[in-house]
């Protein structure tokens, strides 16, 4: 005879059974609506993008350099041509509170780095001695003649720097917008040093995921959820965060980060500016960043404020510092009527010598 199985083992299987049954339905549950949300990120990107470019045509044109294009738009006559270079992580149309104004007295050319914008992706490393020669080429090659008033915010100030000091007969003046400093991240306290790194990385791991993250939406809904760029017109902070919704951007700018010390470098073998007129707008007012207590923070803008930014100032014997007080570094965003007067006055300057 058959042996009959206990009851509760009988129990105990049907129970385990039951279990199996309902947590592999959750599983399923949970893996729908996961596909449910990545549809419905997929159909909200392709939608947007689909909004952006008709919305959003380029601006300016692409100039092939052997390679690789660039996005270059001129506007307005005059000479010396106004050369607007941006901070990393801003494309061209970052000036388009300044270039307008400037465009009344001037030829003025803003353009997309390597990677940015409506540029190609450009050679590696992404150095300001390799920006400043791209630049340089684009320039002879979309027919922008010397000489030139150049203008460089943030990390844009290490590359007119450089430029400068490539092709120092070009260039008859330089306004520097809060430009970067050699020597910023010595000076900077250790947890400040500290949180650059950990922003770093984190830029270099999500650059390896971002094709995925851009083609679900995640991307775009973190970028519009952004509160830094809410207080431009609704239409520019669009177009912004159309342009930097690219994998080649992320590239980009991981690219200049992980050649930031080199780039410094290269910066302070550029030399100076002799009797160029020079103009170094400051911020008055230091941005929040993570992890960096409010003492360390302060720290630095005194530092900043006071000591790096007036030795930018002393690159010239023209040099003059002009303090922004009601900017942060975003100043071609904030104020930018203190920009388009400093470049004046730089390109009036620069017509008398």
């Amino acid at each position: 005879m058959a042996a009959t199985r206990h009851p509760t083992l009988q129990a105990e299987s049907r129970r385990l059974n039951f279990l199996k049954r309902w947590v592999k339905r959750i599983l399923w549950a949970f893996i729908g609506l996961l596909a449910a949300l990545a549809l419905g990120g997929a159909l909200y990107q392709l939608a947007a993008e689909h909004h952006d470019r008709q919305c959003f045509p380029q601006a300016g044109r692409s100039v092939d350099l052997g390679g690789f294009s660039l996005n270059i738009n001129c506007t307005g006559l005059g000479s010396p041509t106004v050369i607007l270079e941006s901070g990393l992580g801003v494309p061209a149309i970052g000036w388009n509170l300044v270039q307008p104004d400037i465009a009344k007295f001037s030829r003025v050319c803003s353009y997309d780095r390597a990677g940015y914008g409506w540029s190609a992706s450009g050679p590696s490393p992404r150095t300001s001695l390799e920006i400043s020669k791209e630049l340089h080429a684009l320039l002879e090659k979309a027919g922008v003649s010397p000489p030139y008033t150049l203008v460089g915010h943030s990390f844009g100030g290490f590359n007119v720097r450089v430029f400068n000091g490539l092709y120092p007969g070009e260039v008859l003046g330089m306004v520097l917008v809060d430009s970067s400093h050699e020597d910023q991240e010595s000076r900077m306290p250790a947890s400040f040093q500290a949180a650059m790194a950990k922003s770093d990385r984190q830029i270099q791991r999500v650059r390896r995921v971002m094709p995925l993250l851009i083609h679900l939406g995640i991307a775009r809904a973190a970028l519009n959820a952004d509160p830094s760029l809410h207080f431009l017109p609704r239409d520019l902070s669009e177009e912004i965060v159309y342009l930097q919704l690219q994998p080649k951007f992320v590239d980009a700018i991981a690219g200049e980060l992980a050649s930031f010390s080199e780039s410094a470098r290269e910066t302070r073998d550029s030399g100076n500016l002799g009797d160029k007129p020079l103009i170094v707008l400051t911020a008055g007012r230091m941005q929040e960043a993570p992890g960096v207590p409010p003492q360390d923070l302060a720290a630095f803008q005194e530092i900043w404020i006071k000591e790096l930014q007036p030795s930018l100032a002393h690159l010239s014997t023209r040099g003059r510092q002009v303090l922004v007080p009601d900017s942060d570094h975003l100043i071609p965003f904030e104020r930018p009527q203190a920009v388009v007067s400093a470049i004046r006055e730089v390109w009036e300057a620069s017509q008398s010598k």
